[in-house]
């Protein structure tokens, strides 16, 4: 079949964002996830999983940045924390600036800022199960942010 022959000569790229978890991560966004270099969180963050994050947008790899600018752009997701994982499925867009020094943000919404990594996300800050979330409470917890983009 062409489809599949055109599908899995597909160029996959990756990426790795290591954060920490925070006393004040509450995870009861319904429509954004983030993750942020910065290293400290308010009430208001209650889509923020994790700071003292590796890298922001800017920070991503080259090859990252431009393939999730690239049509039909996939993005899988991985946070992994401890014995967990949580996995969530976006789209990249050409309009992407992938600039902001501090923050990457994945949205369920077609919204595009410097902070948007990824758009119209299958789940958001409020889908991940609660266990995880309680983890992410402890400074002392790691976590990774595994990205994909085909």
């Amino acid at each position: 079949m062409v489809t599949e022959s055109i599908l899995s000569a597909r160029r996959v790229v990756k990426d790795v964002v290591l954060f920490s978890g925070h006393p004040m991560v509450r995870s009861t966004h319904p429509t954004t996830i983030e993750v942020t270099t910065e290293d400290h969180l308010t009430e208001r963050g209650d889509c923020i999983i994790g700071v003292s994050a590796s890298k922001g947008c800017a920070g991503l790899d080259a090859r990252v940045k431009n393939a999730l600018k690239g049509f039909g752009a996939m993005v899988t997701l991985r946070i992994l924390v401890d014995d967990f994982s949580f996995e969530l499925k976006a789209e990249g867009d050409p309009r992407l600036e992938l600039s902001h020094p501090c923050d990457i943000v994945v949205r369920k919404s077609e919204f595009i800022s410097d902070r948007t990594l990824a758009v119209r996300a299958n789940a958001a800050s409020k889908d991940i199960p609660k266990p995880m979330v309680h983890l992410l409470r402890n400074p002392a917890i790691a976590g990774r942010l595994e990205i994909e983009v085909s």
